[in-house]
């Protein structure tokens, strides 16, 4: 589903460890040549952002919606445009990128639970935590503004420990 524009509809989940620690949970795609990321993925027809945020979230990174807890989302889409190179023009006509809405989680689980072989082709072959603003650093570039926006205003409902 791409909307008029071409953004095709997606969630962003940053999950932020139970510790209270401030890190948050950064992923190595699969064969990305130490591409890392956010958990993320397309919103399917008839379902919400929330009903993709679970779906993603358990075939990403193996957590249920009951080892979690939704802390924050951002107001509004936040977009980014894939560079023409990585456009598949025979998939999606129209298709020139991502409308995000982002979720801040906090991981009511073990680390043990973090599984990334739980979805039907996975897509990270392995986690760590990191600082909260890490992820800025390290991001492909056409990424690095949403990423920006989108911690800037999860960034006052982060579990930090007293």
């Amino acid at each position: 589903m791409v909307d008029a524009d071409g953004f095709r509809p997606n969630v962003g989940i940053v999950l932020a460890n139970g510790k209270g620690t401030g890190q948050v949970l950064w992923a190595r795609r699969v064969g990305g040549h130490d591409a890392w990321q956010f958990p993320q993925g397309g919103i399917n027809d008839g379902e919400t952002p929330e009903q993709a945020l679970y779906r993603e979230l358990h075939e990403e990174i193996g957590l249920t919606e009951h080892e979690v807890k939704v802390v924050a989302r951002t107001k509004g889409w936040l977009r980014y445009r894939l560079p023409r190179r990585l456009r598949r023009y025979n998939s999606t006509p129209g298709f020139v990128g991502q409308k995000q809405k982002w979720f801040l989680l906090e991981m009511l689980a073990d680390d043990s639970a973090v599984r990334m072989d739980r979805g039907p082709k996975p897509e990270f072959d392995h986690w760590d935590w990191v600082s909260f603003w890490y992820p800025l650093t390290q991001v492909v570039d056409f990424k690095r503004d949403v990423y920006r926006r989108a911690l800037a205003e999860l960034a006052p409902h982060l579990p930090l420990s007293d």
